[in-house]
């Protein structure tokens, strides 16, 4: 959107389907690598931890709201209204932390 528009204008699509960003923090591997702590933590073992900046912090938001948007567009392909009803929360409250 252009922001000194009188009027609301797109300006352009950006569409992140399949997209790489060239960060690991955005690849889904990294993602589940931190979702739980079990036999997974030994993946950070030789990975190397995380950096903690708030640059960091704020881009890992906006990833794990495009890997819940994800989540929620294939929940909704297999028919798993249940599923996609649990993607609201969990979005709701990651965009709570972007804002």
């Amino acid at each position: 959107m252009l922001a000194n528009a009188p009027t609301p204008v797109i300006s352009g699509i950006l569409d992140l389907d399949r997209t790489l960003f060239g960060d690991p923090a955005a690849d889904w591997t990294i993602r589940m690598a931190g979702a739980k702590q079990d036999e997974r933590t030994a993946f950070w073992d030789t990975y190397g931890p995380r950096s903690a900046t708030s640059a960091d912090a704020w881009r890992a938001l906006v990833y794990e709201a495009r890997h819940l948007g994800a989540i929620r567009l294939e929940r909704h392909r297999l028919h798993n209204r249940d599923g996609v009803r649990d993607t609201y929360q969990s979005l709701a409250a990651v965009l709570a932390k972007l804002t």
